[in-house]
């Protein structure tokens, strides 16, 4: 082996298959790796060359498949050589450089390291300056206060500061000014809407799904609002990522570590490949894309580890192995992203009491039918049944044909709006769907409505015996009447059905009846519907905008003399939207003569009395946060091909750190137990990425950039400290203050090196010119949402109103894919901060995208700035921009009075925080006079010391 086969496999294979690269993952260069194989499974079989996958490829015919693919070929004699070898029983004697090739270098990297004590006495300022010092640079002067408290704002507010704190800070003469100006803005309530921000870059935050069906998320927002208080509250670090990661099961009592992990669940989220489709093999792929973007969102957020890198194949820079990544999907295999229900204890006492009253109304409900004989189920005639219960639930009848359809289906086409379809089915007349504008026909003996409203004319899947497609709600108030115990006539405007009533009174009988529902809305965007029902062409009920939360209880007479009954719902003039129409338990209840018939009305009214008790009962508050799904065995996927499983894993992380057990459980182990375990293992002191990475954070967003520059990759492929020995005194220092980031905030703002003026010296540009060492503060412009904020508090237009749905800046259109049409903010509805946008992924804010606001589909540790025309057309002329100089220039009159040069004034101390010197104060006034008082407010607003903080 050593005198002959080695020197032609390190000759021939090792450039395709040794340490630098490893085509199909062989390797040739050492025992370990040669008989491990490939990812196509063992290449050498002891003592059988022919089933070989090595000697195969020596000896295939084909030039495209033969070894080595170029260069010269192995002679027969070499080639015989590697046969006589393998057939012998491939004796390999494993050599010191074989060893050597299994030393696994990349272990020796710095951020797999313990973090290092920091040398006695040491401070951001001396560490920093050890390291000007090693240049021979100093570091640049104080800045002056104005310049002190605007950079302070921007960073800690992301606010401008008004003219009278300004004032205060600059002629306050107390040495402690700076640190008592410091402390109240880390205890101010927009401290937490600024620094939630840069979170929810890093956790892609929005509030709609994404992808081709871009639905929307109603109850994201909780999340958005526990990061901000939780930075608020200053909640430890260590703490604030276990309760995103596990917080339902570390504190299953506790409200906000419900809602907490809507971390989990902030990205975006595949809804046509895990819901819509049926393809078990799309199926699988959304799934492992969906599982792919948690364990990056939560190893890239949290550690800095580039792991989807090793989804495919082991991480070709990091010591990172494909099982590992898998062995991080068995951790959150067992959930999945939905709206969850928010436990306290008064939710569940609210429950209880649901359940019993519940209870009550079945028993009441099967009485009813006794004393009724029975009585019709509607929902239950839709699903093919007699009315008694034997329908199929799910069974549903196309509007278009009057004919029995199972399969669901989304936007109808050959829609031919007001032409009534007579049907075969029992006890059902026909349906038709209403185009409005007119009378509508609604029977088969040409019966019509009074002029109904005209419509879309389109229309939604089928009428059916339970939801319709893509429903998103089946409950009432606090009654889900898609439960056992309760039966759902769903349809989707437009849409009306007829049922026959001569048909029903033939096995009935002549009795004159009762009929009873309770209509609710299925869906959950800001639309509505129109709900009527008829008997006999005669409008008996009627509701108008029937929308997201809205109910009508429905009880009317039904005269043996009526033929149809009809039940129509119309899309209110506003497209068909979510406009999911539902009627809960709707039964036509046939009257019983004498005591029964008595009976029969004091039950029904007991009946409505718990309903109403029912509905009165508080609703549980939802977040769009992950729920457990049951334990899922996960295999390692070849290619990453989701159809093509190999070896099962077990719960686990990464192994490289040192010190730091990779194993988080086994097959038995229950879900939400193995993300505690991660969350344990995150959280670790001894793990030296977690703290390292958020202390790195927050230098990145108070300096401009990271003392390492790739925020998000502490591997191979990013980029090494600029000072090392900073970096793990500042994370040591968040270890000793209890993961408080309010400490750290002030300690990096405290800093001399914080408080530079950012002045450039040419002397050492020469030396840094990228600032590295920071001999001085670097400037920063504004990113997208301090801008807007900015602007909004310059113009005295800023909304402060904190927490709650986000504002929603856009007409919504329902189809198939959602449509997001922006308008403008001019309403103090629309004028509340940035962090309080409903984020949408699809369809992106203009005037924020044009200023870089990150696409939150994307993983954003670090915003990319451009300077583009675009940009300065946008700021001058955008329609936002400019109805809110005009706020501005009405503001200045208000608190200014008349006098042009106050005006002036204070316009610049409102913009700029300063006052104007003398040039620039006879300029403004000069321009005032010719151009106006609008034009002058539109200019600051788009100049560069607005738009950049020093």
């Amino acid at each position: 082996f050593n005198k002959k086969v080695r020197p032609l496999l390190n000759q021939h294979c090792v450039e395709c298959h040794g340490p630098k690269k490893q085509k199909g993952e062989l390797r040739l260069d050492a025992k370990a790796f040669a008989f491990k194989g490939g990812h196509d499974g063992v290449a050498i079989k002891p003592g059988d060359s022919a089933g070989s996958p090595l000697f195969q490829r020596l000896t295939n015919p084909d030039d495209d498949q033969r070894m080595p693919p170029k260069g010269e070929r192995l002679s027969t004699v070499q080639i015989q050589t590697i046969k006589a070898w393998i057939d012998a029983g491939a004796v390999w004697p494993e050599s010191a450089e074989d060893r050597l090739a299994t030393t696994d270098k990349r272990l020796d990297h710095w951020a797999w390291k313990a973090v290092q004590a920091a040398p006695p006495n040491a401070s951001i300022d001396s560490l920093i300056g050890k390291e000007l010092a090693a240049h021979s640079l100093q570091p640049s002067p104080e800045a002056d206060r104005r310049t002190l408290i605007r950079r302070l704002s921007f960073d800690l507010l992301g606010l401008p500061p008004s003219p009278e704190e300004t004032t205060a800070f600059i002629t306050d003469a107390s040495k402690d000014a700076y640190e008592h100006l410091v402390d109240r803005m880390l205890a101010s309530p927009h401290y937490g809407e600024r620094w939630a921000r840069h979170w929810l870059d890093i956790a892609h935050y929005a509030d709609t799904h994404g992808f081709e069906r871009d639905k929307l998320r109603e109850n994201a927002w909780r999340y958005r609002d526990y990061v901000v208080n939780a930075l608020n509250d200053d909640k430890p670090y260590d703490q604030f990522l276990r309760e995103q990661i596990a917080g339902d099961v570390i504190k299953p009592d506790d409200e906000s570590a419900t809602i907490a992990t809507g971390f989990l669940a902030a990205g975006p989220w595949d809804f046509v490949g895990q819901a819509e489709t049926k393809s078990p093999t799309l199926q699988r792929a959304a799934r492992a894309d969906d599982l792919d973007d948690m364990i990056t969102q939560v190893m890239t957020s949290t550690c800095a580890i580039s792991i989807n890198c090793a989804r495919c194949h082991d991480h070709k820079l990091d010591p990172i192995s494909q099982q590992e990544y898998y062995s991080l999907w068995a951790v959150f295999a067992g959930t999945r992203r939905a709206d969850r229900e928010i436990e306290s204890e008064a939710v569940r006492q609210a429950k209880a009491e649901r359940a019993q009253i519940n209870q009550q109304v079945g028993n009441l409900t099967h009485r009813l039918f006794e004393l009724g004989g029975g009585g019709l189920d509607l929902a239950d005639v839709v699903g093919g049944g007699d009315g008694s219960g034997n329908g199929t639930k799910g069974m549903g009848i196309d509007p278009r044909t009057g004919l029995a359809k199972k399969d669901g289906a989304s936007f109808l086409t050959d829609v031919k709006p007001n032409e009534f379809v007579q049907s075969k089915l029992r006890y059902i007349d026909g349906v038709v769907i209403p185009g409005g504008g007119e009378p509508v026909v609604i029977s088969s003996t040409g019966i019509k409505t009074p002029k109904i409203s005209k419509t879309s004319a389109s229309a939604w899947d089928a009428i059916r015996n339970g939801p319709v497609r893509s429903q998103d709600s089946t409950e009432i108030g606090a009654v889900n009447y898609n439960t056992p115990g309760h039966s759902l006539l769903g349809l989707h405007a437009n849409a009306a059905i007829t049922f026959d009533l001569r048909g029903i009174r033939k096995t009935w009988g002549d009795k004159p009846a009762l009929f009873h529902a309770v209509a609710g809305y299925g869906g959950k965007a800001k639309s509505h519907a129109d709900v009527q029902v008829f008997l006999d062409g005669k409008t008996v009920f009627n509701h108008a905008k029937l929308g997201a939360g809205d109910s009508a209880t429905i009880d009317f007479d039904v005269p043996v003399t009526a033929d149809f009954l009809t039940l129509m719902a119309t899309d209110g003039g506003d497209g068909i939207g979510h406009d999911q129409v539902f009627f809960g338990d709707p039964r036509l209840q046939i009257l019983a003569p004498g005591d029964a018939g008595a009976e029969l009305a004091a039950l029904t009214q007991e009946r409505s009395a718990l309903q109403a008790k029912l509905k009165a009962l508080p609703v549980p508050p939802k977040v769009y946060a992950v729920v457990p799904d049951g334990v899922q065995a996960v295999s390692v996927l070849r290619r990453g091909d989701p159809e093509q499983p190999a070896d099962k894993v077990q719960p686990g992380t990464i192994s490289c750190l040192a010190g730091m057990k990779a194993a988080l459980g086994d097959d038995h182990t229950p879900e939400g137990e193995r993300r505690k375990h991660l969350a344990e293992w995150i959280t670790n002191p001894v793990n030296p990425l977690t703290r390292r990475v958020i202390v790195n954070r927050l230098w990145h967003h108070h300096f401009g950039a990271g003392i390492v520059d790739t925020p998000s990759d502490f591997g191979l492929g990013g980029n090494k400290p600029s000072h090392p020995e900073l970096l793990d005194w500042l994370a040591e220092e968040l270890l000793h203050s209890g993961w408080s980031l309010k400490h750290m905030h002030k300690l990096m703002v405290m800093s001399a090196t914080y408080r530079q003026s950012s002045k450039a010296h040419q002397a050492a540009l020469a030396v840094d010119a990228s600032n590295r060492l920071l001999w001085r503060m670097n400037p920063r412009r504004l990113e997208a949402e301090s801008m807007r904020d900015a602007v909004l508090t310059v113009a005295g237009s800023l909304n402060p109103a904190m927490g709650g749905p986000g504002y929603r800046d856009f007409n919504y259109t329902e189809a198939y894919a959602p449509i997001y049409d922006y308008i403008t903010a001019d309403s103090a509805e629309l004028w509340r901060r940035s962090i309080y946008r409903f984020v949408v992924r699809t369809t992106v804010q203009p005037l924020m995208t044009t200023l870089d606001c990150p696409n939150p589909a994307n993983l954003t540790p670090s915003r990319i700035v451009t300077t583009t025309a675009l940009q300065s057309l946008a700021l001058m002329n955008n329609d936002f921009m400019l109805r809110q100089a005009d706020h501005f220039a009405e503001r200045l009159q208000r608190d200014a009075g008349a006098d042009s040069t106050a005006q002036i004034r204070r316009a610049f101390n409102l913009a700029f925080a300063r006052e104007p010197n003398a040039e620039e104060l006879s300029a403004a006034v000069a321009f005032v006079k010719t151009d106006g008082l609008f034009a002058l407010c539109r200019m600051l607003l788009n100049a560069n010391e607005f738009a950049y903080v020093d």
